[in-house]
């Protein structure tokens, strides 16, 4: 029975991308060779790494705008503290937006190098929405934001306007929705969420707002360092960048982020209406603020939900369980997600 794969992470890939990519395993570039032994610094490889740095800056349209893409390992979470060493200041500040947990884990980490001013947060309501109405304060390094809280199933709409160089980590609804992509200095993310396997990370930064510190940073963490040895100075995560390149390509035939937008919108709004229609469910998120990539939802009788699980499971509907953080449900909509299984979920929920 086919799967109906709603988890948050590592993600849903397209089935095309996981048959090359296992292919590519065995047998690499008729090479009679796997993709995973043969040499990272061969011109085999150097070619995926190339085509998927390019891939980036295409789909982002940041072409020839002084951005630089970069494949690092250590997830979102070594960027919690890898962005701070690289853009803030000795004895400088930065600010930033608190809504959820991975931006609170963020602030914890730039707080060992500098000062941190979090400018608003939503911790007052379980993260259930995105602060608005707030001042971002001049004479900082840089602002960083969170632009999907993967958890708690919100979204950032509208970003900050900042004259400071603008940090965002994309971690989970990243190339899902048409942005212009040249107001951010500095965007990072895992790849596990929308683009790839757990194991590589994405860096896209304006080249510009590097080297200006005034401390000295370790090598394995300067942006600098990897830009220059083109995300090779060490040996990179082989097979995770692979299948990135091969899931960039499919967004590129399919007619990039604006195509990819349109399905996510459709498939999100189906499931929303659902559970704005049934008294069986309600949102946890502010409805303004919802999420397109994370649903979550609670039901509003708990004692339905062993009957609502045991139809789950029937259906082949896996990683739907809310984050405990939460409770209830979350369904995770990635990109790679056929609407096809949001119509299997909906009809489950119309049927209680």
């Amino acid at each position: 029975m086919k799967k109906h794969n709603f988890s948050a992470g590592p993600c849903i890939l397209p089935q095309s991308v996981l048959k090359q990519a296992s292919e590519a395993v065995v047998n690499f570039n008729d090479l009679d060779l796997s993709l995973i032994e043969i040499s990272h610094r061969s011109a085999d490889f150097v070619a995926v790494m190339e085509k998927a740095r390019n891939l980036v800056l295409e789909l982002m349209d940041l072409e020839g705008k002084g951005y630089s893409v970069l494949f690092l390992q250590g997830g979102a979470s070594l960027e919690f503290l890898m962005v701070p060493y690289n853009v803030m200041t000795i004895g400088g500040k930065a600010a930033y937006l608190d809504t959820g947990t991975w931006s609170s884990k963020a602030i914890k980490e730039a707080k060992i190098l500098g000062e941190v001013e979090v400018v608003a947060s939503s911790k007052d309501k379980n993260y259930s929405y995105i602060p608005k109405d707030y001042d971002v304060p001049s004479g900082v390094d840089y602002v960083h934001c969170t632009s999907n809280n993967t958890i708690f199933g919100t979204q950032i709409k509208e970003f900050p306007k900042t004259e400071a160089p603008l940090v965002c980590d994309m971690s989970s609804d990243i190339f899902s929705r048409k942005l212009d992509f040249t107001q951010f200095d500095l965007i990072y993310a895992g790849a596990q969420k929308n683009m790839g396997p757990a194991g590589t990370t994405l860096v896209v930064v304006k080249d510009e707002i590097l080297g200006k510190t005034g401390r000295k940073i370790p090598s394995m963490l300067d942006y600098q360092v990897h830009i220059s040895k083109d995300s090779m100075f060490n040996t990179p995560s082989v097979f995770p960048v692979y299948v990135s390149m091969l899931t960039l390509d499919w967004l590129k035939s399919l007619g990039g982020i604006e195509e990819i937008e349109k399905r996510n919108v459709e498939k999100a709004q189906l499931l929303y209406n659902e559970i704005d229609r049934n008294p069986l469910f309600k949102g946890a998120a502010a409805t303004e603020d919802r999420s397109n990539m994370n649903v979550t939802f609670l039901l509003t009788d708990g004692s339905r939900k062993e009957e609502f699980d045991a139809i789950c499971k029937a259906k082949g509907i896996n990683g739907i369980n809310g984050h405990r953080s939460v409770g209830g449900y979350r369904a995770s909509i990635y990109n790679a997600m056929p609407i096809e299984s949001v119509e299997v979920l909906v009809e489950i929920m119309k049927s209680l």
